[in-house]
Order: C-alpha cells, then sequence, then structure tokens
C-alpha cells in the first residue's frame, strides 16, 4: 500500500469517513479534526510496512494509529496550555468560546451522565468502552487497536461498564445542588 498510489487511494477512501468520525468525537475544533485525520493517513503511509493482515482488519490498525495521533495532539495541547497559563496568566477561553461550550452542553444533554461517568474513567478502561460501544468496534478489533490481548479488552470493557452503570458522578451531583 505505501508504494502503490492507487491502492493507498481506494484504501483512503474507503476508510477516510470512519477515521474522520474517530477524530471528531475525540475533539472539538473541526480544523483540528481534519488535521489529525490527515496526520492518521500520513502516519499510516509510513507504517504501511508494519501492517500485518494475518493480526486484524485495516481498520483496527488504522484506530490503533489514530488512538495514537489524537493522544500525541491531547499532550501536546495539554503542554501548550500550561505553557500559556504558566507565561499569560490568564484564560485561554474568550466569551465566544464559552458560549459554545455552554451551547454543546445543552444539545447533549440526554447523554450528559454517561458521558461525565465515562470521563472519570482510568484511561485505560475508557479506551475500550469507547472503541466497542461509540466506535462499533468489536473487543477483538478494539484489542488490537489498543495493542492488548482480546481477554485483557473484554475485562476492561466488563469493569467500564460497571463502573459507568454503577457509579454516579459528582460532577453532576454538584451541578444538580441549589
Amino acid at each position: 500500500m505505501g508504494r502503490d498510489p492507487a491502492l493507498f487511494e481506494r484504501f483512503y477512501e474507503a476508510h477516510f469517513d470512519t477515521v474522520l468520525r474517530y477524530v471528531t468525537r475525540r475533539c472539538t475544533d473541526p480544523y483540528t479534526a481534519a488535521d489529525l485525520t490527515a496526520d492518521v493517513f500520513v502516519a499510516a503511509i509510513e507504517a504501511a510496512h508494519t501492517y500485518r493482515p494475518e493480526r486484524g482488519a485495516p481498520i483496527a490498525w488504522l484506530y490503533g494509529i489514530a488512538a495514537n495521533v489524537v493522544a500525541g495532539h491531547r499532550r501536546r495541547t495539554a503542554r501548550e496550555s500550561l505553557m500559556s497559563r504558566r507565561v499569560g496568566g490568564r484564560r485561554l477561553l474568550d466569551d465566544a468560546d464559552i458560549a459554545a461550550f455552554e451551547a454543546r452542553i445543552d444539545a447533549e444533554r440526554a447523554a450528559r451522565e454517561v458521558l461525565a461517568r465515562m470521563a472519570e474513567l482510568p484511561d485505560r478502561l475508557r479506551a475500550v468502552l469507547e472503541l466497542v460501544a461509540v466506535d462499533g468496534l468489536t473487543v477483538e478489533a478494539a484489542a488490537q487497536a489498543l495493542g492488548i490481548r482480546a481477554a485483557t479488552a473484554r475485562v476492561r470493557l466488563h469493569r467500564a461498564r460497571k463502573q459507568v452503570r454503577d457509579n454516579p458522578s459528582p460532577v453532576l451531583a454538584l451541578e444538580s445542588r441549589p
């Protein structure tokens, strides 16, 4: 795939929408989502020699790359935010940003409690739950994307679902107080 432009074009067209949806669910800015999606496919070209069809579907391999690209973006953003706060000593959000976030929160009210509970999960549990419940991967494909065994993914998925189901969110409890 890495050396055959026609083959990569078919691969890109077959998986672009899926990767874009995955990335869009994990970042708020559409321009950043587009950039990260492009980064995923650039990384796929560079890592094409590492893909082994016998280890699973190409989309699972691509989800693994996407997860790494998004995680790298989050780390960079967190570092940049920390440095800006240290240097500038002020908030990074302006009134328009805050209004946009409030509108988005209002639009997603029905899913708010589940999302808050998911956000409280440890990263290793949340990653499996997102890939299976949100992105629609099988447990085996999620395990491959995360670089873990399927049995480990099943255990993490069970624990994540149990925690989301059984633990009320302290964030929501604080918001509901008068």
